[in-house]
């Protein structure tokens, strides 16, 4: 089973460091799965991002100063495994499992790369995991009356997120250059917490789990 992951830079944080090590033990404990991580850049990201964009640069660059952070995560994970991280969706087709990315080209968030690496290595299934539990009606950081879809259309995700590459740093739970490539490749995609490992695992081996599945 090939099972490529999106895990959002939402979930990396510097001074708690205890995920990713259990996220490593859970790569290394199903060994029957050929996992591809693709890791985004989350707050850091931004950080950077706003504050080049302050200093006048460009968009492409901007592009570049968030890819350059999501390798930077990768390599967070990479600790545990020593492996060589990719700087292209060819090269990251080529190598053993687990591999472990960060972003590769401006114009992409990393949900693009890791939709367009499902289409390289013909993953059974793509699971974007962010630190919320699905994809909502509204923000549900910001209202507790948000209601978490169980499954969703996507081409009403489409209509959610709009349309192409606004701008570095853009915060949406599936970018629409994702939402493109999951609809036109027909992507067994789903949407879920990427904390909670048991709901994870889950989803991987077709069990109940709380998410949302994205319907092509």
């Amino acid at each position: 089973m090939k099972i490529v992951i999106s895990l959002g830079g939402s979930l990396i944080s510097l001074s708690d460091l205890e995920y990713l090590k259990k996220f490593a033990e859970f790569l290394n404990k199903h060994k029957d799965i050929d996992f591809y991580i693709v890791i985004g850049g989350g707050k850091t990201a931004r950080e950077y991002i706003n504050a080049a964009r302050r200093l006048g640069a460009i968009e492409k660059y901007l592009d570049r100063v968030g890819i350059e952070v999501t390798r930077l995560n990768a390599m967070l994970l990479n600790v545990f495994f020593g492996k060589t991280i990719p700087h292209t969706i060819k090269e990251a087709g080529k190598l053993s499992t687990p591999v472990i990315m960060g972003g590769t080209t401006p114009g992409h968030s990393t949900d693009a790369v890791a939709a367009l690496l499902s289409k390289e290595v013909k993953a059974d299934m793509l699971i974007i995991a962010t630190d919320v539990d699905g994809i909502y009606d509204k923000d549900p950081k910001k209202y507790k009356e948000a209601k978490m879809f169980e499954k969703l259309p996507i081409k009403k995700l489409k209509k959610m997120v709009g349309e192409g590459w606004k701008k570095a740093g853009e915060n949406v739970v599936v970018d629409p250059i994702a939402c493109d490539i999951i609809e036109k490749e027909k992507i067994k995609t789903i949407v879920i917490n990427g904390k909670n490992l048991n709901q994870l695992e889950n989803a991987i081996y077709g069990k109940l789990f709380k998410g949302t599945e994205i319907v092509v």
